[in-house]
């Protein structure tokens, strides 16, 4: 069977009137959580982890992706109207966006990011549909040597490149790291780090890592630096049919394609994912400007929301295509979704599209049919998220450590669980309050194990020869392609901060 037939079994599936209400449910409560400040995607997949145990693998992978798709939509309703972004990515929205609606053109500038995202996912959907099997395909071929050089990138990359300090993201990375071998080491049967905790035998849980340090630890983080008094939004009174003029569909149209351009490459490999896509984009558009539109940079330029919310958009479609075909995270989302596939026994990596094709194309088509949802969310409907802006946060924040801890102690109904909980995610709080990135501990605590029993193999099959590791035509090209993607990421940082 074909991709073309297999993505239409997918649609198959996915247009079951229980999988569009997965789906529906998904990029309502992505849109939401993306509109909230300081509620990302990876903290609502981390909470709702324990409640999804209870569905089919289809039926939660639909709602995560729909979650991880809305939440990259719904950033920018609160970046162009408080002037706070909802996530990391939505930051350059903020820019240009919350200027135009100062001036009254704030629904122009929720029209063309809304519309931007849906070209882009859409886009970028079309991408993933076409560049994963293929890719899935190639990577059969590749050995534990070639699987282990994988991971060391992704180690290497995600630590040096998320946060703004390369030793505190190493740092956050060696926590992960530790954190992912504490219990029963596998080929002797000894314990590693336990202390003599029989909870902790087994090792930590993903779960309660992801949990403890997006829900938990954020949650204490944005409490700490809550503003006190109400929220001023700036109100949208335009009718949504009126929203863009035709100049402004003449200047958006360019920089969504431009955008999808540059989002989705750099989604594809671990270079910093949507937040230094969106930057690039940025710099295009405004590098790319002539005349008085130029001068309209920093007071309200229309491309400067255009472009980026498409690069995050395709950035975040791109991320999964890694994570299907190789069964690498390059995103905190990603990692956490990863857990998600671990927690049904699914490993996502090349055998993923033979052994579970109906679920992956399942998954999808969701993606196309979810994308189409959220445009529908984000234009007649955004009277309805800028009530939601309005919600008091103390409310909101009790609700969250509430459901964690609740969520936490019902995988195992142990109370040991909240406690290990309650550490990580003051961990987490620290680790923020300081400036330590979070992201980089959660793929570590992910792939660590994963990282061992490669190595294991590899060394198991040369037979203790260290030379394995490097000698692998891939896994040379893979450490090569280590040093320039760092290179290239760092300068790329520098070029955001500087834009900053």
């Amino acid at each position: 069977m074909d991709n073309f037939e297999a993505l239409l079994a997918g649609f198959a599936t996915a247009i079951q009137p229980e999988y569009l209400l997965y789906a529906f449910f998904g990029v309502l409560v992505g849109t939401a959580v993306g509109v909230l400040p300081g509620i990302g995607p990876a903290m609502t997949v981390a909470l709702l982890l324990p409640i999804t145990y209870t569905l089919e693998p289809a039926a939660a992978l639909i709602v995560f992706a729909g979650i991880y798709y809305g939440g990259m939509y719904g950033g920018s309703t609160t970046s162009i109207l408080l002037n706070t972004p909802g996530e990391s990515a939505s930051i350059v929205t903020a820019l240009e966006g919350n200027k135009m609606a100062k001036k009254g053109r704030g629904a122009s500038a929720l029209a063309t990011a809304a519309i931007g995202s849906f070209v882009a996912a859409g886009v970028a959907t079309v991408g993933l549909t076409l560049i994963a099997p293929i890719l899935a395909r190639w990577a059969v071929t590749l050995g534990p040597p070639d699987y282990f050089a994988l991971m060391i990138v992704a180690f290497m990359t995600v630590g040096a490149l998320m946060g703004n300090s390369v030793s505190r993201g190493m740092l956050s990375l060696a926590l992960g790291l530790f954190l992912g071998i504490v219990g029963t080491e596998v080929l002797t049967g000894q314990q590693r780090f336990t202390g003599g905790v029989p909870v902790l035998a087994d090792g930590i849980d993903v779960v309660l890592i992801a949990v403890g340090l997006f829900a938990v630890g954020e949650s204490l983080y944005v409490a700490s630096r809550m503003r006190s008094g109400g929220v001023h939004v700036i109100p949208v009174t335009k009718g949504w049919r009126n929203w863009m003029s035709k100049e402004d569909w003449q200047r958006s149209w360019k920089p969504w394609l431009r955008g999808t351009a540059i989002g989705f490459p750099i989604g594809t490999i671990p270079a910093g994912g949507a937040d230094v896509a969106t930057f690039l984009s940025y710099a295009a558009e405004k590098r790319m400007a002539k005349g008085k539109r130029k001068s309209e940079f920093g007071n309200g330029a229309i491309e400067g929301v255009a472009g980026p919310e498409a690069a995050n958009n395709a950035a975040a479609a791109g991320v999964l295509v890694p994570l299907l075909t190789l069964g690498l995270p390059t995103t905190a989302t990603a990692a956490i979704i990863l857990s998600a596939f671990q927690s049904y026994g699914i490993q996502p990596g090349p055998l993923l599209f033979e052994n579970q094709s109906a679920l992956v194309w399942a998954l999808i088509a969701s993606l196309y049919i979810g994308n189409i949802m959220l445009l529908v969310l984000n234009l007649p409907l955004v009277g309805i998220w800028v009530k939601v802006l309005q919600v008091p946060r103390p409310y909101l924040y009790a609700g969250i450590l509430l459901f964690a801890a609740l969520g936490s102690y019902a995988m195992n109904f142990n109370y040991l669980d909240v406690l290990i909980l309650l550490a990580i995610g003051i961990l987490g709080f620290l680790m923020r309050r300081f400036g330590y990135p979070v992201a980089p501990m959660v793929i570590g605590g992910i792939l660590g194990p994963m990282a061992e029993t490669q190595l294991r193999k590899t060394l198991a099959i040369s037979q203790g020869d260290l030379s394995a590791l490097v000698t692998s035509p891939f896994a040379a090209i893979a450490y090569v392609s280590l040093i320039l993607i760092v290179m290239v990421g760092l300068w790329l940082k520098r070029r955001q901060t500087r834009l900053e």
